[in-house]
């Protein structure tokens, strides 16, 4: 079962290789039939050769985006971005697919508009890929903060209020340097929080900048001191247990199927963490045991999969990332489509189950593709409220 998981995993990413490669090779077989290209044999020769070099582009993209991959490559932030862009060429290329077929199939009115819609439909192509540019250099580093209210049934008065905020998914790589974080850690201690929280996604590869993003992190300002937990890209890089010990010796206590106890006046937070939580398996195995009775109870997992085990077990509130709120997210007939939706329920945002809540953030880093689209990052500042 382990073995199936393991190579299920890699389905998706191969799957959108075999599609990104049919997208390059169909609207090479687009452009062919254009007029101006039936008439020139240098211009023939020069688009298969593009979309021969494009396939062989997007081919190393998908290949070096698996973490696993990943590290093989030099450290160079040129050979990340050509990673990322290829990516971000796959994911144009095959809006811009969408768009031409919709667009072939609009009907020709008259024989005398037909330049007129040819050249339009070349126009409707080019949207995808602006809207990628804006995605890649204008909305990836587009920080913004968020303050959600959580409602917490029989809260006590000494937690009214209480403030707690989180980074996610920072994913400390060429595509979000240092300053970029700074800038966010910055941005989170203006919010004054009683406490901080880091729910995972540190890094993204084997040689990533780990020690570096925990010492950026470091410089979060909270009455009780940053808590956090681990998640997936910690786990395929190997670094859970380095991330830990730098983390508290830099005053970052990462739980790890373990609890800490808050006590603010005389009131109780109970914040539990755990590891990330593998597809298939069963989730949270012994968290109910780190429940303190009196206490508001909270979980830290990085994945928010796990927030139906987490309610019933009895958890006021799960705080999780992993998904950034899909990253590229498309709005369609009011309905927010992304790949994340393909995992889980839980995507973005605040959601309930009985008594219990769950905040999903869209974290502040990008993988795969050095974009964001729809789904800027965020800080988030929790305010606990009675209901």
């Amino acid at each position: 079962m382990e073995t199936f998981l393991r190579v299920w995993r890699y389905l998706p990413g191969l799957l959108g290789l075999g599609i990104a490669v049919a997208a390059q090779v169909q609207l090479s077989r687009w452009l062919l039939e254009w007029p101006a290209t039936r008439r020139s044999a240098a211009l023939r020769r020069s688009v298969r050769v593009a979309a021969g070099l494009f396939c062989a582009w997007v081919f190393f993209g998908f290949l070096f985006s698996v973490p696993r991959f990943a590290g093989l490559l030099p450290r160079s932030w040129w050979l990340a971005w050509v990673r990322g862009g290829a990516l971000a060429w796959a994911c144009a290329s095959l809006g811009a697919l969408a768009v031409l077929y919709l667009w072939r199939r609009l009907p020709r009115f008259q024989a005398g508009r037909r330049g007129f819609l040819r050249a339009a439909g070349g126009a409707v192509a080019a949207v995808p890929f602006a809207a990628v540019g804006f995605g890649v250099f204008v909305q990836r580093n587009d920080f913004r903060i968020r303050e959600i209210k959580v409602p917490i049934p029989g809260l006590p008065k000494d937690l009214e209020g209480l403030r707690l905020v989180q980074l996610s998914d920072i994913h400390l790589s060429p595509f979000l340097s240092q300053e970029e974080l700074a800038r966010a850690v910055g941005m989170a201690n203006e919010l004054k929080p009683h406490l901080a929280l880091v729910t995972g996604d540190l890094i993204t590869a084997p040689g990533d900048p780990l020690e570096a993003c925990l010492r950026g992190l470091s410089k979060l300002r909270a009455e009780a001191g940053i808590l956090g937990c681990l998640g997936n890209h910690e786990t395929y890089a190997g670094a859970e247990d380095h991330a830990t010990r730098l983390g508290a010796r830099l005053g970052i206590q990462f739980l790890r199927q373990q609890s800490r106890r808050l006590r603010f006046s005389s009131s109780l937070l109970n914040v539990v963490g755990v590891d990330y939580q593998r597809l298939g398996r069963p989730y949270l195995p012994g968290a109910d045991r780190a429940l303190a009775p009196g206490a508001v109870n909270v979980l830290l997992s990085h994945n928010p999969d796990v927030f139906p085990v987490a309610a019933n077990q009895g958890y006021d509130l799960t705080v999780s990332g992993h998904t950034h709120g899909g990253q590229v997210t498309v709005e369609i007939l009011s309905q927010a489509l992304n790949i994340a939706r393909f995992f889980t329920p839980y995507v973005y945002g605040l959601y309930r189950q009985g008594r219990a809540s769950v905040y999903v953030t869209r974290g502040i880093g990008t993988v795969g593709v050095p974009a964001r689209i729809g789904a800027p990052p965020e800080i988030v500042l929790l305010r606990l409220c009675a209901t």
